[in-house]
């Protein structure tokens, strides 16, 4: 019996990062970058739920430092309504400061190029967020 995978989505108004976890939960790995004005981003939505037997769906919300909900936080926040009104699954919100500084500082200790570092640091940052939210859980 597979338990299934939990979803990680690293929100931007142009880009979103995908991160799965494994079948047990335990860890997350990048997964795929998603152009978030895509005229196809529910269908693709749902196929990366239907083809990874994703079960849970973590959406990072972009929270300053000071506790700030700017405007990227509401974007997470629909995004977030989007996914479980297009994916029928249970969608949580995660606190994701730090990530696409983890995510950065990761890529660059493993000698990624800069300009190779545009194209995955966002699912590199939807890793982070979704291993933070699965090692957080009781």
């Amino acid at each position: 019996m597979t338990l299934g995978r939990i979803m990680g989505l690293d929100y931007g108004t142009r880009r979103i990062g995908v991160a799965m976890s494994d079948p047990l939960h335990i860890t997350a790995q990048p997964h795929v970058v998603l152009d978030a004005e895509s005229k196809d981003l529910d269908d693709e939505l749902i196929r990366l739920v239907e083809e990874r037997d994703v079960t849970d769906v973590v959406v990072g919300l972009p929270i300053s430092l000071s506790g700030y909900e700017g405007p990227s936080v509401d974007g997470a926040r629909q995004l977030a309504e989007r996914v479980g009104a297009v994916t029928g699954l249970p969608v949580h919100l995660s606190d994701e400061r730090f990530t696409s500084k983890t995510a950065n500082e990761a890529l660059i200790a493993g000698n990624v190029r800069r300009a190779d570092r545009k194209g995955v640091v966002d699912k590199v940052a939807a890793a982070v967020m979704l291993q933070h939210w699965l090692d957080g859980r009781p």
